[in-house]
């Protein structure tokens, strides 16, 4: 007399159950997401040398040693190291521990949605182009263009499966409008390449996913990164007014910053 109904607890138990397997299933999936950066990321710099040329040359083809870059993917694929044993290209150990960030990143924050799997995808493309851009100045059209298209495709299957963020046809609108102020900004302005108004198609798709105001975080984070570093290089006497700096990294590190903020309901 007096207690508790015997069936006030009988929910408590499952109800700790279902927590407890959301639990794991999250660290899985982050722990999934890491090892994927990390072994995505350690294929990196040989690519990233091969592509980072001033645009009137070819894509190297061939290690500092002279040594011919062949293997899996026509020598496009595999460790930066070239038949003498000696590295070249960027740091394996920067690009790995960028990568692997990023995709935990991505995995804590958007959890097990569709989306999540086209982002980690992404990834290791964006992390490519941001170092190939900040070593040449260029963003490679055989890599900016695709994917764009395949972005595209790999949201608009996401859209149709049950429990995700975002919206395709805000993320085709996004990819158009987000080109079209880049292609204007191209036109008026010195301080875009055209690299940066094609990389456009592939952010505003991106941000778009998650709406206009993603869109408009994003594309501020960048331009404040962008910024920063500009004003970092002046103080160190390593740049003035004039100097150009590669613009797609910002870009790219804005877009991962709106897609942290804005996939978040607030």
């Amino acid at each position: 007399m007096g207690g508790r109904p015997r069936g006030g607890r009988r929910g408590r138990p499952s109800g700790r159950l279902c927590l407890s397997f959301h639990r794991v299933e999250t660290i899985l999936t982050i722990m999934a997401a890491a090892l994927w950066g990390g072994g995505t990321g350690v294929l990196i710099p040989r690519p990233a040398y091969r592509f980072s040329v001033p645009l009137e040359e070819p894509w190297r083809s061939a290690c500092p040693d002279g040594h011919p870059l062949t293997g899996t993917g026509g020598g496009w694929l595999g460790r930066a190291r070239c038949a003498a044993g000696d590295t070249y290209g960027p740091s394996t150990l920067s690009a790995t521990a960028a990568t692997a960030i990023v995709c935990t990143l991505l995995a804590a924050v958007i959890g097990l949605r569709p989306e999540l799997v086209v982002w980690l995808l992404l990834a290791p493309t964006a992390v490519l182009l941001a170092t190939v851009d900040f070593a040449a100045h260029r963003l490679p059209d055989v890599l900016t263009l695709p994917l764009a298209a395949a972005l595209l495709f790999l949201l608009a299957v996401a859209a149709v499966l049950p429990g995700s963020g975002g919206s395709w046809t805000w993320a085709l609108l996004g990819s158009g409008i987000f080109g079209a102020c880049f292609l204007i900004l191209f036109l008026l302005s010195k301080g875009i390449g055209f690299g940066d108004v094609k990389l456009a198609l592939v952010l505003g798709a991106v941000l778009g996913w998650y709406g206009w105001a993603t869109v408009l975080v994003g594309t501020f984070a960048g331009y404040l990164f962008a910024a920063l570093y500009g004003i970092g290089l002046m103080l160190a006497g390593r740049a003035d007014r004039t100097s150009r700096i590669p613009f797609g990294p910002f870009l790219l590190a804005g877009t991962l910053a709106g897609v942290l903020l804005g996939s978040q309901p607030f």
